[in-house]
Formats: C-alpha cells, sequence, structure tokens
C-alpha cells in the first residue's frame, strides 16, 4: 500500500512538473562585446591617460512568463562579467491588459516612472552626455521600486515609488539600513492627435527626505519628438531644484537628429546644454556634442560614439573627450 502511494504521488508530482511547464514559456538571451574606449580633455578625472582602452562584457538573461489567471507575469534575470556576478537586472511584472500593468523593479530594470524617460532624444547608439555629462535627471529607477503602468485615452501614464535604501530586499526581509527618503515619480506620454509621427512628454520625480525640516528635491523632464520617414527629430528640456538653501540647481536643454541611412547604417548628431547654478559664485553653462554611429550585419553589430564638452562638470576652464568603438554580437 505504501508504494503504492509512493507512486501516485510520483505521477502527481510529475504531472503538476509537466503543467507547470507549459504553462510558463521561458527563454535565454544573451550578448558578448568587444570596446575600445579613450579619454582625454583638461580639469577633470577623464583628462588622465587612456591605460589599456580594450575592454569586453559578455552578459546572459534569463526570462519566464505566464498566464496566471489575472494577466500575463513575467520574471528577468540578467547577469554579466562587469557586476561580479550579480544580478545586473532583476524585476518581475503583472500585465494585466486594460487594467495595466505592475511591476516589481529590484535592481537595473529602468521599468517604470521617469528614470527610463530621462533621455529619449533619437540617437544611433549613445545618449549626448555619454563619458563627458550626465542626463541631470534622476528618479525611482530601481532598487525595490513598485511601478504601475497604463493608457488612457491615447495617453500613457507611469508611476513609480521608491522608499531608499538599497536594492535586492531578501523575501520577506527589509535592507535593513534606516530609510531616509521616498522618491515618488511621474511620467507622461502622449502622441498628438492628427500630426503623424509627433510625440509629446513630461515628468516629474520627487525625493521627499524624511529628516526633520528637510527640504524635497524635485527633477522635471519633458520631450518633443517627431519622426517622418528615415529622419527623427528631438528636444529635451530638463531642470533639477535642490531643496537644501544656497545649493546648487542645474537646468538642461538638448537637440537631436537621427537618419536612418538603410536598413543597416544610422547615424545621429546631438548637442546640450547644462547650466550649473552656482549661488556663491558665477554661472557656468556645460555645452556637450556627439555624433552616434551603428552597423548591423545579422547578429552583429559594429556602433561607435564620438563625444566632448566645454566647461565640463560646472568649471568653466574644464574640458572633456570621450571616444567608444563596440563591436556587440547577439545570440
Amino acid at each position: 500500500m505504501n508504494n503504492l502511494k509512493k507512486v501516485g504521488l510520483s505521477a502527481l508530482a510529475g504531472s503538476l512538473v509537466a503543467f507547470s511547464a507549459n504553462a510558463v514559456d521561458m527563454s535565454v538571451t544573451g550578448t558578448a562585446e568587444v570596446t575600445y574606449t579613450t579619454v582625454g580633455g583638461k580639469g577633470t578625472a577623464a583628462g588622465s591617460s587612456t591605460g589599456n582602452p580594450f575592454g569586453a562584457n559578455n552578459s546572459v538573461k534569463f526570462s519566464g512568463s505566464g498566464d496566471v489567471g489575472i494577466g500575463t507575469a513575467t520574471i528577468t534575470r540578467t547577469i554579466n562579467d562587469s557586476n561580479n556576478a550579480e544580478w545586473l537586472s532583476a524585476w518581475m511584472s503583472l500585465d494585466m491588459g486594460s487594467m495595466g500593468t505592475l511591476s516589481l523593479d529590484s535592481v537595473g530594470g529602468d521599468l517604470a516612472g521617469l528614470g527610463p524617460h530621462d533621455d529619449k532624444l533619437p540617437t544611433a547608439y549613445e545618449e549626448v552626455w555619454t563619458g563627458v555629462s550626465s542626463s541631470g535627471i534622476s528618479g525611482a529607477a530601481s532598487n525595490d521600486t513598485i511601478g504601475y503602468v497604463n493608457s488612457f485615452a491615447g495617453v500613457t501614464l507611469s508611476l513609480a515609488k521608491q522608499n531608499g535604501g538599497s536594492a535586492n530586499s531578501s523575501d520577506g526581509g527589509n535592507d535593513g539600513i534606516g530609510t531616509t527618503q521616498q522618491i515618488e515619480d511621474y511620467h507622461l506620454t502622449a502622441a498628438v492627435p492628427y500630426v503623424e509621427g509627433l510625440t509629446l512628454m513630461y515628468g516629474q520625480s520627487t525625493i521627499d527626505f524624511t529628516a526633520a525640516n528637510a527640504q524635497d528635491d524635485v527633477y522635471h523632464n519633458g520631450h518633443i519628438l517627431y519622426s517622418t520617414g528615415p529622419v527623427s527629430l528631438g528636444y529635451r528640456y530638463g531642470t533639477f531644484e535642490d531643496g537644501s538653501d544656497n545649493a546648487n540647481a542645474n537646468e538642461m536643454e538638448a537637440y537631436a537628429i537621427a537618419f536612418n541611412v538603410n536598413d543597416e547604417l544610422s547615424v545621429s548628431f546631438a548637442t546640450q546644454d547644462k547650466l550649473y547654478d552656482v549661488p556663491s559664485g558665477t554661472d557656468v553653462t556645460e555645452t556637450s556634442d556627439a555624433i552616434n554611429a551603428s552597423y548591423t550585419m545579422g547578429a552583429m553589430t559594429f556602433r561607435g560614439t564620438l563625444g566632448e564638452s566645454d566647461g565640463s562638470g560646472g568649471v568653466a576652464t574644464a574640458t572633456d573627450e570621450h571616444m567608444e568603438l563596440s563591436m556587440v554580437l547577439s545570440f
């Protein structure tokens, strides 16, 4: 009788495993990349010697999704060479159709809020500020961030909330660090009616510090994007307002144009002015320019960026230069 029970339980377990396997679609993808990077300039850390310009990175992504009754659940984990065998990204989402998509971004997913929309200007490879500046925009991008995305009457709303602390809290636990801030984001994306190819974006991120009498830090960011045929144009305007007294603020304005020469080759140019508001001194405007190109042959892509900036980091006499060539294989 005991043997019959064991056989029955084994058959049931096998059926459950088979059912689970059929209910979930699993996939493994990855990339292998080799880069050649040089830096230059003066008055900045990047102006030091390039050293060894060669680099490499391999990345493997595991994804699974399945119907859980109220929608489609998806889980993704990515590891690569550069993050010491820790997860480069780890997130899960629940797509409920017309009720929207819920997500938990443990690290690196950049799923909702202002973070994934910090710079949406058209480019063949990297952003204009890569290696020579920054977007100037931050938000609740990762670190155990709750997100919600849904569309209403042609407008996509993206919300994110993060309680601060470190990423990857354990199951049933917390990060063990006192939370000193809360971050709340919202972002709106709308295709303009009757103007094909025109898209408007606007978002805000607020960092609410929990310390007594602490003032909020606030980021604002907006885009005007237009595409027609092989040409894409973009304008971006953003601000950062530090809530502390006599603290620096930033104002960013950028333009970009990208052109698809054919199905394989694309090129782009962008420029950005970033104003450093210095209450105790003279304001400085940092100007960054970048040219990007990308060429794809099957699973292999060659791409490159060449950027430079003046007034780097808000220092009037500083300059910065960055050049990167990349060959990436997708599998």
